[in-house]
């Protein structure tokens, strides 16, 4: 079971892009999950918990990391809240929605630098 714990304000502190790196560890936890490494549940522990919600609203100030944190710290409950085959299938829906939002925030990101 994945014990790291990933801490935004650390991650992005003296960065000149931090929405950008946001987006990037972003992608790294959606391939883990979608690789299997990483389950729903260790994905919340490790990265899309209350601390880095919190932060991602307040200090990165970008709708689309609110949506991505958001979408990220639901994951679980579909398995819960669904019969296996559809959570399976949402759950593919909603890695591909947060895989979208973190190329639109690098696209952004781009375009500004």
């Amino acid at each position: 079971m994945m014990k790291q714990i990933f801490d935004l304000a650390t991650i992005t502190s003296g960065q000149q892009q931090p929405l950008a790196l946001f987006a990037v560890t972003s992608l790294g936890i959606v391939d883990s999950l979608a690789a299997g490494s990483l389950t729903p549940t260790q994905a919340i522990h490790a990265f899309f918990h209350g601390k880095n919600i919190q932060y991602a609203k307040k200090k990165l100030n970008d709708q689309r990391a609110n949506e991505i944190m958001g979408r990220g710290v639901q994951l679980a409950d579909l398995f819960d809240a669904m019969p296996v085959e559809e959570a399976h299938r949402e759950f593919q829906h909603e890695l591909q929605a947060i895989k979208a939002l973190c190329y639109e925030v690098l696209e952004g990101e781009r375009a500004v630098a």
